[in-house]
């Protein structure tokens, strides 16, 4: 079965121009993932960038500054993990169909 080269073309500059607005659109949306209960949230935009981290000061403790970098790390990661999620479902509604026109890579 074999497609109309210019339908394919279009098709093809149509995916082209949803995944520029997908990634752009990304930029604004953000994800936010907190750990330790609470006491650190991340927010990361869809672009995989962190936006803001937010300690409650009633974690601060002098004492215990490692466990306060490992509680960031973990919020930051979970938020990150979050975002190329997000990032994968909106992408995906875009590249979903492409499956089956037999175009390697996708």
């Amino acid at each position: 079965m074999s497609m109309n080269p210019q339908k394919m073309m279009k098709q093809m500059q149509k995916m082209q121009a949803d995944m520029q607005r997908v990634q752009m659109e990304l930029q604004e949306e953000t994800v936010q993932a907190s750990a330790g209960g609470g006491a650190v949230t991340a927010v990361v935009s869809g672009g995989l960038e962190i936006k803001a981290v937010k300690i409650d000061p009633k974690v601060v403790d002098p004492e215990d500054v490692e466990m306060l970098e490992d509680t960031i790390v973990a919020a930051v990661n979970e938020a990150m993990r979050q975002a190329q999620d997000l990032a994968q479902r909106r992408i995906g509604e875009i590249t979903g169909g492409l499956s089956g026109m037999g175009i390697p890579g996708l």
